[in-house]
């Protein structure tokens, strides 16, 4: 990371049209209530996160659904200012993108209604993704959201002592997500993906 860019991550806080007018062609990038926020995107993490895209795209195939898998597209939640993320598996139902506004000429998500299932993979910054996204993406009523640890660095709450790697799959129940943590040789439990076939180390280490 050049010095430049160092130094723009310091200043704050940034509105939404200052962060796409600087950060708006660079997707290493997110805004949580206008601080800056750099994704780290190791290559293990670029790993798992294509495992989770190939193996989603290959149920909405089957299924013939009519929706598609983005990576780290930009979701700025209507219902909470100065805040852009941009989640590492997104995927789209296509019908709902008529009432997107900003999907035409920007690529920008403000609805959870064209989401039903976000991933998440953690490295470094973990924080964010087991406390803010959790609430934001409950109120956005996105049905699904896994969190994928494939480091087992972060806190022990979220992973388990000792650490290790763990992936949490967050499901929507009236307004509030259900977390249930999968380590090891368990079978992944997907609501929005039932035919999915998958223990949680095998998503955990693509990245190995």
């Amino acid at each position: 990371m050049t010095l430049a860019i160092d130094q723009q991550i310091q200043q704050g806080p940034l509105n939404f049209e200052e962060f796409l007018l600087r950060y708006s062609g660079d997707n290493r990038y997110e805004l949580i209530d206008g601080e800056v926020f750099d994704l780290e995107p190791t290559g293990p993490h670029e790993e798992v996160a294509a495992f989770i895209t190939t193996k989603i795209c290959v149920q909405i195939d089957r299924a013939a659904l009519p929706w598609f898998v983005l990576q780290r597209s930009l979701l700025r939640p209507a219902n909470v200012g100065m805040t852009a993320f941009r989640p590492d598996v997104v995927v789209i139902k296509r019908e709902e993108l008529v009432n997107e506004p900003l999907w035409a000429d920007q690529s920008i998500l403000t609805l959870g209604s064209a989401i039903p299932f976000v991933a998440e993979v953690v490295s470094g910054n973990w924080q964010n993704d087991y406390a803010r996204k959790v609430e934001d993406y409950a109120v956005l009523g996105i049905p699904e959201y896994w969190i994928a640890h494939y480091a087992g660095l972060g806190g022990t709450r979220h992973i388990g002592k000792p650490k290790c790697p763990t992936l949490s799959i967050c499901t929507l129940v009236d307004g509030e997500y259900v977390i249930q943590q999968f380590r090891g040789d368990q079978t992944v439990v997907s609501e929005t993906f039932p035919d999915l076939r998958l223990t949680a180390d095998e998503v955990l280490k693509a990245g190995q």
